[in-house]
């Protein structure tokens, strides 16, 4: 797609956007200079299940296991009794 100028870009916004989101490319000229390139946005599509089950295979750093957590929690409550 041919850069449109702004004053057109501003009445056929709809057009332009429709246009993005079925991958053409959109550029938007200032003075007939391309300025802005519309571009859709990546929608996630994870579900509650596949965002689980993508953490569990990869875990963010320093992740405790829930045993290491419960022994923390064990120690802290019994330091508070010393």
């Amino acid at each position: 797609m041919e850069p449109i100028n702004i004053l057109d870009a501003r009445n056929s916004l709809s057009k332009l956007v429709a246009a993005a989101e079925n991958g053409d490319d959109v550029v938007i000229a200032k003075r007939g200079r391309p300025v802005v390139r519309l571009v859709p946005v990546e929608q996630n599509r994870l579900t509650g299940a596949a965002l689980a089950e993508q953490l569990v295979r990869n875990p963010p750093p320093n992740v405790r296991t829930v045993t290491e957590i419960d022994d923390d929690i064990r120690d802290a409550r019994e330091s508070w009794g010393s």
